[in-house]
């Protein structure tokens, strides 16, 4: 319990009826008894608010899953409790977490109508809140500040409706187009996704000759059959596995300044993505990250594994941690049984090349790698701004440089059989599910 206004202004008045008690004794009587009577006011006041007042309770109601940066109404219920003497004054509290943002107009505390809550004996109020990270989030509970009738005091009561709420990537996307086909999704995506007829791995069906069709492609033995020329129709191969390691260490652990987010948040999504287009498309698909939070989701398939992935790595995040691709290729290799697509998302330099020359020829020997970079703009900035000193030519030379040691790594990787992908981070998906198609179609799997 603490004061409130009412007394800090009761006492403010009494010490300037002191100040003029120095000039007369009438004043100075009036000044003592006037003493008396605000500590018996404030002590009665301090009564009733502690032991007499209705304490009041809450409840809180809001969805268990959010999604990230998309707003959600939360609603509180405040009731009486007991028939006790209603606080004159009523502030309410919500104790969201700090990774909540309430709307501009939406600001704590609010200030619950006395008149209302007492006439009906139940207030409901709501507000929005908007997610902005990521993970497993805790409302901490409810705090109350309840005033005496003439404002002498205040108490703080705290309801502890404590929950839980999970906070996933917002794939509202993806779920609008779960019941769309994989073209249509790619077409949206601004992909090409042309179809080769008579080509590919699996065998889809037969049908009629037609202009353009290759002689190749001619089933003889059912031609004979029908006596017309009939089409052997291919499809990219199915079930296939792709495995995607993903760097939760410091190398992605950096602010993208255009997006104003990390690189490993968009690497994420974009994994998470391609994900789901993958098991979309018949293949079964394993994830892993290494750095500070190592985690592994065995090989599945069909879209239900796609919500067991999402809660496996909704709540993943980097750090400044160090991180190790030569650990992280080491140990899919020892996990994995058949050939797979492993695509190892991280921020490759030239010391990599010595420090994974050795894994790489032991991974290309069983499975099919790409090493996708996320691009470094401040490095590239510096490499394009025009000098106005020493330092800033040493500065831009420095970092062209660096980047040209890094495409010179990612050409001799490509020159010895590594496919190499370096994508900014908001082309990353893009760049990802293009590279994935041309692998299914090319038949290196």
């Amino acid at each position: 319990m603490k004061s409130g206004p009412g007394l800090v202004g009761a006492a403010l008045a009494w010490f300037l009826l002191g100040a003029a008690a120095f000039f007369s004794d009438l004043i100075s009587l009036i000044w003592l008894y006037t003493g008396l009577f605000l500590l018996l006011i404030t002590i009665i006041e301090g009564l009733i608010l502690f032991f007499f007042t209705d304490r009041l309770g809450a409840r809180r109601e809001h969805p268990l899953s959010l999604a990230q940066d998309e707003g959600v109404k939360v609603r509180v219920e405040v009731f009486r409790t007991d028939r006790g003497i209603l606080p004159f004054g009523i502030w309410l509290y919500d104790l969201h977490p700090l990774s909540m943002e309430t709307e501009a107009q939406q600001s704590f505390p609010f200030k619950l109508d006395r008149k209302l809550l007492l006439r009906e004996g139940t207030l409901i109020l709501s507000y929005t809140l908007i997610p902005r990270q990521r993970g497993l989030w805790f409302f901490q509970g409810l705090e109350l500040m309840l005033s005496s009738p003439l404002r002498f005091w205040r108490l703080k009561v705290r309801l502890l409706l404590e929950s839980s709420v999970r906070i996933y990537p917002n794939f509202n996307r993806i779920k609008a187009s779960a019941g769309k086909d994989l073209r249509g999704l790619l077409e949206r995506s601004g992909l090409k996704n042309v179809r080769r007829r008579g080509l590919g791995m699996e065998f889809n069906s037969l049908r009629d000759f037609q202009d353009g069709d290759s002689i190749r492609a001619v089933d003889w033995r059912a031609t004979s059959r029908r006596r017309k020329v009939i089409i052997k129709e291919y499809q990219e191969e199915q079930d296939q596995q792709l495995l995607f390691l993903l760097d939760s260490g410091y190398r992605l652990h950096r602010l993208d300044a255009p997006r104003g987010r990390m690189q490993f948040d968009s690497a994420l999504e974009a994994v998470l993505l391609l994900s789901w287009i993958s098991l979309k498309h018949g293949d079964s698909v394993a994830l892993g990250s290494f750095g500070a939070d190592k985690r592994w989701f065995s090989p599945r398939k069909g879209l239900s594994a796609f919500s067991h992935l999402m809660n496996s790595f909704y709540d993943l995040n980097s750090t400044s941690f160090p991180s190790s691709p030569f650990s992280a290729l080491e140990e899919a290799l020892s996990r994995l049984r058949r050939r797979t697509f492993i695509i190892l998302i991280s921020n490759f330099r030239e010391e990599d090349r010595e420090s994974l020359s050795w894994i790489l020829r032991q991974v290309e020997k069983r499975h099919l790698l790409l090493m996708v970079s996320l691009r470094e703009r401040e490095s590239e900035a510096l490499a394009q701004r025009r000098p106005q000193n020493m330092t800033e030519a040493l500065e831009g030379a420095a970092a062209f440089s660096y980047l040209a040691s890094r495409r010179d790594l990612y050409r001799s990787w490509e020159h010895s059989g590594t496919l190499t992908l370096e994508s900014s981070s908001e082309d990353l998906s893009a760049a990802l599910i293009n590279r994935y198609i041309s692998v299914k179609r090319s038949g290196f799997l």
